[in-house]
């Protein structure tokens, strides 16, 4: 059983200025063919003072792929001429893999699963931090954002099940946090943040959202995008909600 989403009195923003970076600013999301991804660049696109929003995707970019690091090498080179970005989102991951859900019992644990959500979740992640961090400028304020889950918190497990997407999330929120903690000795004014979008309404998530409180992508996205306008830079990541809630690690 999915963790219910907390119930919320959010109010949506439809267009969000980013005050406290400079502008005019570029942007970049990887996963932009997605619900959520889609949404974080329809949102910049109309935020004040954003010059230019670059999608990467699969389609956008040849072979693109997270489980081929020669792949995300490739567009961070192709991207680093159109940069700095003072915005960087990954929007990248998956629930279901290969056709398979996340698996609710140990009894249905298996190796290859296993191995494929840490591939997506965890190690896809750390290689765009490797890749994608150097796009972010040296000077001034800046934001690189990546999608999390709730159930990637440890304190916060008290359903259980869930097993390689808990455990991939979570080792994916290691990397950013251990990436953010580097990367302040050379940009001290970055901003790292894994976030939590909430139960979106999409597709793929259609078979999970029974029980839970929704949120459309573009409210998610406006609520994700206020909440990092906030948040102060330091020698760590946050984790933050839609609403701009602190979850734990």
């Amino acid at each position: 059983m999915f963790p219910p989403s907390p119930s919320s009195t959010f109010t949506p923003t439809q267009t969000v200025s980013l005050q406290s970076i400079e502008k005019p600013f570029k942007a970049l999301v990887l996963g932009s063919s997605g619900t959520i991804g889609s949404a974080f660049v329809q949102a910049l696109q109309c935020s004040p003072g954003c010059s230019q929003v670059v999608g990467i995707s699969r389609t956008s970019h040849d072979k693109f792929a997270l489980e081929d690091e020669a792949s995300i090498a490739r567009a961070a080179m192709h991207e680093k001429a159109n940069g700095p970005f003072s915005v960087i989102v990954d929007a990248t991951g998956a629930l279901t893999i290969d056709g398979q859900g996340p698996e609710k019992r140990l009894a249905a644990l298996n190796a290859g699963q296993l191995a494929r959500a840490f591939e997506v979740n965890a190690i896809g992640r750390a290689l765009v931090l490797k890749h994608f961090i150097d796009l972010l400028p040296r000077q001034g304020r800046c934001l690189f954002a990546v999608l999390s889950a709730r159930v990637g918190s440890l304190s916060d497990n008290k359903l259980g099940g869930w097993y390689g997407y808990r455990a991939s999330k979570a080792a994916g929120n290691m990397f950013l946090q251990t990436a953010a903690i580097e990367s302040h000795r050379t940009r001290p004014e970055a901003v790292f943040a894994a976030l939590q979008p909430g139960t979106v309404v999409s597709k793929l998530s259609s078979p999970f959202q029974s029980g839970h409180t929704t949120v459309a992508a573009e409210d998610s996205v406006a609520g994700l995008l206020t909440a990092l306008d906030r948040l102060e830079a330091r020698a760590q990541a946050w984790f933050i909600d839609y609403q701009g809630n602190t979850i734990d690690w």
